[in-house]
């Protein structure tokens, strides 16, 4: 399962897939941007510990930490 979500030119691609019933591991890419050449090869999906997480948990924390990261791309918002 796929949820697309924009945030400050980027979009965060957040990826469920199934752990057990009802939980779901995540990992979610940063996509777009005229940034994301500072990334490089580690532009690629980032897998998220602590899981697995229900459907609701899964797509807030992989939200979270997309934001996160293209919060310290960019740095803070003025």
């Amino acid at each position: 399962m796929h949820r697309l979500i924009a945030y400050r030119g980027f979009e965060i691609d957040v990826e469920l897939t199934p752990a057990a019933e009802d939980t779901f591991d995540v990992t979610f890419q940063i996509k777009g941007g005229t940034n994301l050449g500072v990334l490089g090869a580690r532009g690629g999906r980032i897998p998220l510990r602590n899981g697995p997480f229900t459907e609701r948990w899964a797509y807030l924390v992989g939200e979270i930490a997309g934001q996160a990261a293209v919060d310290v791309l960019l740095g803070p918002i003025d």
